[in-house]
């Protein structure tokens, strides 16, 4: 049974503490007051190499002068929200990319399930053990859509009565957009996610401790109704939990973009981890192929993601309708490397480095390439959500740093705590001989 260590157990805490500490200066370093946020404005005038931020302020206050002090006055406070929406946006960035990374993982262990793969089922338990961060990962997500609900930030606009009653489209979307219906549906999703893992890691579990198959059996039949839950659920919490931060942008391949996203990331992370436990003779009976074939899924999933990302951005581009093309105007003008840098790590990077079959079977080569995929994934989310929350007010830095810090050693020392509850290879599961056999 595998030992969580006391060197990661502590590594992880530091790695919090670090987090806590960096996301404490991004809430306390906030402006509080509309002029403080104009002197935070100027001061950062170098910002993203070309002062961009002071130049687009003076540049709107330009053109106020030329129509009325009231736009000036609505710009200003504009600003004031987004630098005040900063540390949330970061935080909620983190937040949402950890989770979602073992949302994936859950995707794909019902896949394989319902399925009845032969070849997966030593990798179960590093499966279940990374779910297991849906729980502290959902209640921090929920958390932060309460608070967001009760105005303790800005970045669903929607939320705001006074800005619903003067934009009509929002007043039109108001029956599915309102705070309450958002909760309820937020709290269905997380409870039938989380009550999956939950039963799924107890029938396997029970299934190592019996002398038949009816647990396996059983477990088949949920993984299998699961499926078309999560189906459902996960789009519809790609529309609520991150298209609605811009509520006048939709696109229809959205969910399926947040789903690939998720799914390579959550991929990614079960090699990298099954890669460090097999380095400590945790999974001896793993080998090279088992590893290859995630290293597939990684390279796969990561072209299945380009492919949906181009999709999105070639229709709405080539048909320039204002109201969808402002959204990525928006952000090949104003978060050009993020953007760019992110097409780059999330197709090109994996395109080179795992096409070649031999490169997949190297462990080495398999983490490195992972931990830039999950880089770029991470900055898929900022692009997702921050353009609409601080627009230029955008930067990587302390509360940015510090979110990542934070939730990645939560991540850490819950996943690691949970793979320590359990031996590490099932023993009953029927396909667990084939899985030990799966050479090529």
């Amino acid at each position: 049974m595998y030992t969580f260590s006391n060197r990661l157990k502590i590594g992880s805490l530091i790695l919090m503490a670090l987090g806590l500490f960096g996301m404490g200066i991004g809430f306390v370093s906030v402006p509080s007051s509309i002029e403080e946020a104009k002197e935070m404005v100027a001061a950062h005038d170098d910002d993203h190499g070309g002062g961009h931020e002071a130049a687009a302020t003076e540049q709107s206050h330009a053109e106020a002068g030329h129509a009325d002090a009231d736009h000036a006055s609505e710009h200003d406070e504009h600003v004031y929200h987004q630098l005040r929406n900063r540390p949330w946006s970061a935080m909620y960035v983190a937040a949402f990319f950890f989770f979602m990374i073992a949302l994936g993982v859950l995707a794909f262990y019902a896949v394989q399930r319902a399925a009845q793969a032969g070849w997966s089922p030593l990798l179960f338990r590093v499966m279940e053990g990374i779910t297991a961060y849906l729980v502290p990962g959902g209640i921090i997500i929920f958390v932060i859509l309460v608070l967001s609900v009760l105005h303790m930030n800005h970045m669903f606009v929607w939320m705001d009565s006074e800005v619903v009653a003067h934009d009509e489209l929002l007043q039109g979307k108001a029956g599915y957009l309102n705070p309450t219906f958002f909760l309820i549906r937020a709290a269905f999703f997380l409870g039938g996610w989380i009550l999956y893992r939950e039963v799924s890691r107890k029938l396997s579990l029970a299934q190592d401790a019996s002398n038949d198959n009816v647990s396996f059996k059983k477990n088949f039949r949920w993984s299998a109704g699961f499926l078309v839950f999560y189906l459902v659920t996960e789009s519809m919490m790609s529309w609520d939990w991150i298209m609605s931060v811009d509520p006048h942008w939709f696109s229809t391949l959205f969910g399926w973009y947040v789903f690939a996203s998720m799914f390579v990331s959550g991929i990614t992370v079960i090699a990298m981890i099954t890669i460090y436990l097999k380095s400590r003779g945790y999974l001896p009976d793993v080998n090279d192929s088992h590893i290859h074939d995630l290293a597939k899924f990684m390279f796969g999933i990561s072209i299945f993601w380009t492919y949906l990302w181009f999709g999105q951005f070639m229709l709405i581009w080539y048909a320039n309708i204002p109201e969808e093309v402002t959204y990525f105007v928006q952000r090949i003008d104003q978060y050009r490397l993020p953007f760019f840098g992110m097409i780059a790590m999330n197709f090109v990077f994996p395109l080179l480095l795992l096409m070649n079959s031999d490169y997949k079977r190297v462990n080495w080569f398999v983490v490195m390439t992972g931990i830039v995929v999950l880089l770029g994934h991470y900055l898929d989310v900022f692009n997702m959500i921050m353009p609409a929350t601080v627009g230029e007010q955008w930067t990587i830095g302390i509360p940015e740093i510090g979110g990542v810090l934070f939730f990645g050693g939560a991540f850490i020392f819950w996943v690691f705590r949970a793979l320590s509850k359990a031996p590490l290879q099932p023993t009953r599961n029927p396909f667990i001989e084939e899985s030990r056999q799966f050479h090529y």
